[in-house]
């Protein structure tokens, strides 16, 4: 009777190719030990990552502040140039009623 799988490689070539345990246990354990973050970091990220927020949300609140005073600033800006603009038309017109005496 035949075996259910043929024998394609050599003992010797299965022999090569076994890979040795120890060091991939020894990589295991390492990863484990030296390469996850403790709760103390998480903690320390959590708490930078909510002042990162609080400041952003600090900098949107003085930024509208901000545009709001611009804001105000063009209108008074506004207001300026078309004041200037009817007293420069008052100028003109007493400069013209005074050159037709």
């Amino acid at each position: 009777m035949a075996a259910p799988f043929p024998q394609v490689y050599s003992k010797r070539y299965l022999v090569m190719k076994r890979v040795p345990i120890r060091p991939v246990i020894v990589l295991a354990a390492s990863a484990l030990l030296f390469g996850c973050a403790t709760s103390s970091e998480l903690d320390e990220v959590r708490s930078l990552a909510q002042q990162a927020s609080t400041d952003a949300a600090a900098a949107k609140q003085a930024a509208a502040a901000a545009q709001a005073r611009a804001d105000a600033a063009m209108d008074a800006a506004a207001g300026a140039k078309a004041q200037s603009e009817q007293t420069e038309s008052k100028i003109d017109r007493m400069f013209k009623k005074a050159m037709y005496k």
